[in-house]
């Protein structure tokens, strides 16, 4: 084992210890303050930090290094899920319907060891590595938009790069893709007006429950009909809500959606060919709509170079048989909004492991990471924070 290898599993307890007190602890977005004040005490224990607080719920913690470089972004998110945990483990959520169901946990413990291992070799470190600790990734318009709007956290920065634990992937598996990696996950609402009337007589209304049932199945058409195939689109309606009881057709009828995409060009146009659809249908049965889209994080494109090198970087650290070329992914991100500012990739870290019963999905009452993938993450962080600030 390298010399780099035994600090890391020296750090073995205390990866633990850190994620086992943020999973008993969770907090959503933008209401992370415990989880924040915890994460800032944590990072002042250790010599050579200059932490901050860029909003009142994420932190900055920077490392000046004593050799020139690149500036280099890392980026932890800290947020829970309002989902109430079913796991039964002695370190479960003490939050009734909050739990850490996506590993935000995880990248947090991982991020406070790259800042220990860190801290403690400045003079050996090129450039300048700035942690971010961001909150509300879960929750739209995200944290990432306001930490690169409207603070400076991103001037001078030269590369950024981040991981997410994967539970459908082995612990202590690594995943990188260039290009295009996760999708932007953009929402509809939809409210369809008919006439309402007695169930016995729906010569005499316009139902908008039947009116909807059209709707949800014609946009699928959108998909497989109206764009090429070798264009990613999702199209999902996940709620439809109408009328109060069996004999009485309502009046409005109230669909809900998430509509996923690649590529920014298709992206434009999927609400007009959404609306196209709803519109004729609408139209043919005498209904009325009110359509409303909105867009989410932008789709997260992964940088060639930048992934080239954390590709190479895996191969280093885990090997090539613990080494796999991702897959994208219709989930949305918002680590794309500091792509948007600098190069960058995103990259994933397996955590999935029957002995931990650790393959339950991410946003599931039963997530949970195999604890062995917080040792990974954090020889592959800091790896990368090491390589990609070396100067040209």
């Amino acid at each position: 084992m390298t010399a780099t290898g035994d600090r890391v599993e020296e750090l073995r307890g205390q990866l633990v210890a850190w994620r086992r007190h943020l999973h008993m602890n969770p907090e959503v977005g933008f209401e992370e303050h415990a989880t924040a004040a915890y994460i800032e005490a944590e990072l002042r224990k250790m010599p050579g930090l200059s932490v901050s607080r860029p909003t009142a719920t994420s932190v900055l913690a920077v490392l000046k290094g004593g050799l020139p470089g690149r500036t280099v972004l890392l980026r932890a998110d800290i947020d829970a899920l309002p989902i109430h945990e079913e796991n039964t483990f002695e370190f479960a959520s003490r939050t009734p319907g909050v739990m850490h169901a996506c590993g935000h946990d995880g990248h947090t413990a991982i991020l406070l060891g790259v800042a220990q291992l860190l801290s403690g070799d400045a003079a050996n470190v090129s450039g300048e590595i700035r942690m971010i600790f961001q909150h509300a990734e879960e929750i739209g318009p995200g944290g990432a938009e306001e930490l690169v709007m409207n603070t400076p956290l991103m001037d001078g920065v030269d590369v950024v790069t981040g991981l997410h634990l994967n539970s459908q992937l082995p612990a202590g598996v690594v995943a990188v893709k260039p290009g295009a990696f996760m999708a932007a996950p953009d929402m509809l609402e939809l409210t369809i007006r008919g006439k309402g009337g007695h169930g016995a007589h729906p010569e005499e209304t316009v139902d908008p429950i039947a009116v909807g049932a059209q709707v949800v199945t014609n946009l699928q058409h959108v998909v497989s009909r109206m764009v090429a195939a070798q264009d990613a689109l999702v199209v999902s309606i996940t709620k439809f809500t109408s009328g109060t009881t069996h004999n009485v057709i309502p009046d409005t009828a109230e669909l809900m959606g998430t509509v996923r995409t690649f590529d920014p060009a298709l992206r434009e146009r999927a609400p007009q060919l959404i609306e196209r659809v709803v519109r004729g249908i609408c139209e043919a049965h005498g209904a009325t709509y009110e359509l409303n889209y909105e867009f989410g994080y932008r789709p997260l494109i992964n940088t060639d170079w930048v992934a080239a090198q954390l590709k190479d970087i895996a191969l280093d650290v885990v090997g090539e048989g613990r080494f796999r070329d991702a897959r994208p992914t219709m989930g949305g991100e918002d680590f794309s909004a500091y792509l948007e500012k600098a190069p960058g990739a995103y990259f994933n870290v397996g955590s999935g492991s029957d002995e931990a019963d650790s393959r339950w999905p991410h946003h599931h009452p039963r997530f949970t990471i195999d604890e062995t993938s917080l040792e990974t993450g954090v020889q592959m962080l800091r790896a990368a924070a090491l390589r990609l600030a070396r100067p040209e």
